[in-house]
């Protein structure tokens, strides 16, 4: 119950940002919003203020602000009509919805930096046989402090720190053991590792396993946002590469998509990790949503700003015809995509109690 909950307020969240983007950038711009709706489905709240109607409806699975004249065939040319603004201001109204996920996002991650998050220290949990760290002589529960001189707080640090280094290379630690500080050479072997996108990669490695141990990391007001920054551009980066290697077939759609049901299960476990888990998972599906709407597909934000761009060329609007070609193909993709990442999920969270009861 806590779990469904959860899901639905950040749905909830994240599309009315995205639409509120919109709504501000509309009425900035002196476009009549003439509906402002959250959900599909049957209405349970209605709203009238002003020129604009609210709504609520029963499935928070989307939403979207109705604006005068944002239609072509029903634009009569009226100055607070969508389609009777110039190119840089429609471009605004579009962008502004991408841009305030971006900006939730941010703010969620300098949140999150500036709190404090829980992560793995850098004390040793396990030595793998046949690696530079136990040959040297590393014990299970020493904590390591620094690497070639340069100080690590974390076992992420710890790893980007050793990472980086190659085959033939060798590393200084400098270690606590039994309150005493230590010295160690440690060699290196590269091993090759899937990534994140799926790439092979060759990684340092010195062959140990981190500690059942957590501590909590704080950073300075200044610096999170800072760091805020840098996490949202990594993200941004990231998930434009997969989405690169989407379409050149070198990743999997089935192993990289998620619909609503594979989003519900990570909020799920989320939710049992506690409000900092939670927040990390809302700015990471912001930038995410902000990200896939800027995509030049129809319908999407990112195929509106493509034909304003395309009109800024021509010097003139799409006609009535091809404008709705554009929109039903644009529809026709979001159910096909909606089907399958609704079907992928299945497969993945389901296809082996599937496969299990096919087979009796």
């Amino acid at each position: 119950m806590i779990a469904t909950l959860v899901f639905i307020l950040i749905l909830s969240l994240l599309i009315i940002v995205h639409e509120f983007g919109h709504f501000i950038a509309a009425r900035r711009a002196g476009v009549r919003v003439e509906e402002f709706s959250l959900g599909f489905g049957p209405q349970l709240f209605i709203k009238i203020i002003g020129d604009t109607k609210y709504s609520l409806s029963l499935i928070p699975l989307g939403g979207y602000v109705k604006m005068s004249g944002d239609n072509l065939a029903e634009c009569k040319g009226k100055a607070d009509e969508y389609f009777s603004k110039s190119p840089g201001k429609r471009f605004q109204i579009i962008f502004c919805g991408p841009l305030l996920n971006y900006i939730l996002g941010f703010l969620f991650f300098w949140f999150i930096l500036f709190a404090g998050y829980p992560t793995l220290t850098t004390k040793v949990g396990g030595l793998i046989d046949g690696y530079g760290a136990k040959d040297a002589g590393l014990q299970v529960a020493d904590k390591i402090i620094a690497i070639n001189g340069q100080n690590v707080d974390s076992w992420e640090d710890l790893q980007n720190q050793i990472q980086k280094n190659k085959a033939s290379d060798s590393i200084e630690l400098l270690l606590i053991r039994n309150a005493q500080k230590l010295k160690f050479n440690v060699a290196i072997k590269s091993k090759v590792l899937d990534n994140q996108l799926g790439e092979k990669k060759s990684l340092g490695i010195i062959g140990i396993t981190p500690f059942d141990e957590v501590l909590e990391v704080r950073h300075g007001l200044i610096e999170s946002a800072y760091l805020g920054l840098k996490k949202t551009f990594d993200l941004t980066v990231m998930t434009y590469k997969g989405i690169w290697r989407l379409v050149t077939g070198k990743m999997s759609m089935r192993d990289s998509m998620a619909g609503p049901l594979g989003i519900f299960f990570i909020t799920s476990k989320a939710a049992k990790l506690g409000l900092i888990a939670v927040m990390h998972l809302v700015a990471v599906l912001s930038v995410s949503l902000a990200v896939f709407n800027l995509l030049p597909l129809p319908i999407l934000d990112g195929g509106h700003i493509f034909l304003l761009g395309l009109e800024k060329f021509r010097k003139k609007t799409l006609g009535i015809k091809a404008e709705q070609i554009v929109n039903n193909i644009g529809v026709s993709l979001m159910i096909m995509l909606a089907l399958f990442v609704t079907y992928n999920d299945i497969l993945r969270l389901y296809g082996e109690k599937i496969s299990k009861w096919v087979g009796k």
